[in-house]
């Protein structure tokens, strides 16, 4: 893999030191297998006390997994799941929602930055109430969202007001909420269930794990056989220990708060440095570990020749990704191609 590869995606990075060490200590010995195991209790109760509250949590293999069964669990196939036109659930899960949920469909709504407004689900939930059209039943938010920015605790709070009036459960795609959590520097139970979340899909992939993404479900009434639903969609790892003994490591210490913070750091220096160059701006407010950019095509065509790897993303802008690997090395040598480029 090229040096220049870890802007393309915090996917790129290896495992974090800490989950790796974990694994290992669980490779030393036989244990119970699906999930009967102490490592898997263990990283349970971890995240019980990271959010400070009794939760259900189950672990599955990925992101597309967690959000679609959490959103299945929700609901029936007649219901509808609300969620902004550049949710990941919407953009890149492949249908993967509306087939768990053997058709649940998504109904798109708008707002600035990629949050989701009180207005707009309640235009969505307004727009009719008659049997011919999916009755929405939940809504779903990203944190941090799909552009890199965050939903503060005030605006979870008004959309609980709004979800509470029409009687929707709120599932919350966390891919990288450990980047949320940092940024907003609030104990994490004020964006969840303190701010009304009933279930949150909590990642390990982006913040140091191999794999293995947490469902956490702060209300437990929708968790009723959701084991039978991991077993169905073959999420249910008969060596659950090597899923959640890496969970182990990256909770103990709060590491996954140190990546999360180092990420979102090395996003900030990259932004700042990028920042008031000639001919480049940031298409989104850069709050978390990804920073947008626009700049011209024969300036990424040349970065792309040099060895740098990024993804034009929504809307056609460059989109530069930090992970707990990231140096501040490989920031300053990228600015500096860019500088040069550019110059």
């Amino acid at each position: 893999m090229s040096q220049y590869e870890q802007f393309a995606s915090d996917n790129y990075s290896g495992v974090c030191p800490p989950a790796w060490k974990a694994m290992e200590a669980a490779n030393r010995m036989d244990e119970a297998a699906y999930g009967e195991d102490s490592w898997t209790q263990r990283a349970a109760d971890g995240i019980r006390g990271v959010f400070d509250t009794d939760c259900d949590v189950f672990f599955v293999f990925n992101g597309t997994a967690a959000n679609s069964l959490a959103l299945a669990s929700i609901g029936q196939s007649f219901h509808s799941v609300i969620c902004h036109e550049l949710a990941h659930i919407e953009t890149d899960e492949c249908g993967g929602p509306e087939y768990a949920s053997n058709g649940a469909k998504l109904l798109l709504g708008q707002g600035t930055d990629g949050k989701l407004t009180p207005q707009s689900i309640e235009h969505l939930v307004t727009k009719r109430t008659d049997i011919h059209y999916p009755k929405p039943k939940a809504l779903s938010l990203t944190q941090a969202t799909e552009v890199g920015t965050i939903y503060t605790p005030e605006e979870l709070r008004a959309i609980r007001a709004t979800a509470d009036q029409y009687n929707l459960n709120i599932h919350m795609d966390g891919a990288r909420f450990a980047n949320a959590v940092a940024a907003l520097d609030v104990h994490p139970s004020e964006i969840t269930w303190k701010a009304g979340v009933d279930v949150l899909c909590f990642s390990g992939t982006k913040n140091g794990l191999a794999l293995g993404e947490a469902v956490v479900f702060f209300n437990k009434h929708l968790a009723e056989d959701f084991e039978w639903r991991c077993k169905q969609a073959g999420q249910l790892a008969s060596k659950m220990r090597f899923i959640s003994a890496p969970w182990c490591g990256l909770l103990e210490g709060d590491v996954w708060l140190q990546n999360a913070r180092h990420a979102n750091a090395c996003a900030e220096r990259l932004a700042n440095g990028l920042a008031g160059l000639p001919g480049i701006t940031l298409r989104y407010p850069r709050q978390v570990n990804g920073v947008f950019v626009e700049m011209p095509d024969p300036v990424q065509a040349a970065l792309r020749a040099k060895g740098w790897r990024f993804y034009n993303f929504i809307g056609g802008s460059a989109r530069l990704m930090c992970s707990w690997a990231t140096t501040t090395e490989r920031v300053d040598q990228f600015l500096s191609d860019v500088r040069e480029l550019m110059a």
